[in-house]
């Protein structure tokens, strides 16, 4: 029993994925997530708690729990934004540390701080980080651009959904376009009637001045003040409609 002890303390239980180094791939100017699996291969339960050397650095989920036997947990490592220097190599580490459940795991503090130190077993990872090469930018392009003939390859089952997604994109690009026409066109109409609505005021003022009354100048207050407001009614109406039937379909 005290030789597995001591073997124990010195042999991780876990088999870690992967096992040495935690890889975070650039740009980091926004967080970059990789994954740690955890598999345990034995009969027991095991507690397991992951520890960083820089711990404002780094978001972990879940950063401690118990992995039944034979079950697997996915342990996501976040990486915060930071100004990447590529002449400046990580000293970043992390460490897995754990030890076989005890009978009663209800408050896992306790099971920790009770932990005798021939029991605890850890693994320790050092982080690197990459950028992406041009290989890689290369391929991300190319692997876009065949993703629709992928989706198109077949009719049927979950592929035509994946197409029809792409072919909403350009028709949204389309509506975006048209959307601008129209709002120039209203700005327009819009100038237009500001133009004839002065127009208006100018022969109120005449009509007012030469006190005539006559049908000409009534004739000519009507048109010069209500023709085009009901025309932006109606633009309006069609630049409605136009969205709505385009989205409904």
């Amino acid at each position: 029993m005290a030789a597995a002890g001591t073997l124990a303390k010195h042999e991780q239980i876990l088999v870690l994925d992967p096992p040495t180094d935690l890889k975070f791939k650039g740009p980091f100017t926004d967080v970059v997530t990789t994954n740690l699996k955890l598999r345990n291969p034995s009969d027991r339960k095991v507690c397991f708690k992951v520890k960083t050397t820089a711990p404002r650095r780094y978001c972990v989920r879940p950063n401690s729990g118990i992995i039944d036997p034979g079950s697997t947990v996915t342990v996501s490592v976040m990486l915060q934004p930071f100004d990447y220097d590529p002449n400046e190599k990580s000293k970043h580490k992390f460490m897995v540390q754990t030890i076989f459940a005890p009978p009663s795991t209800s408050d896992m503090e306790a099971v920790w701080k009770e932990a005798k130190p021939d029991d605890l077993m850890d693994s320790k990872l050092r982080c690197v980080f990459e950028m992406p090469n041009e290989n890689d930018k290369l391929n991300d392009v190319e692997a876009s651009k065949s993703a629709p003939v992928l989706n198109t390859s077949k009719q049927d089952g979950p592929m035509p959904k994946a197409h029809s997604v792409s072919l909403n994109d350009t028709e949204t690009r389309k509506l975006v376009e048209e959307c601008k026409r129209l709002q120039a066109d209203v700005m327009k109409l819009s100038d237009e009637n500001r133009h004839l609505r002065e127009e208006g005021l100018r022969l109120r003022k005449v009509t007012h001045s030469d006190k005539s009354g006559s049908p000409t100048a009534l004739a000519l207050r009507e048109n010069g003040s209500n023709p085009l407001p009901s025309l932006l009614v109606v633009i309006a109406a069609i630049f409605i409609g136009f969205f709505l039937g385009k989205f409904i379909l």
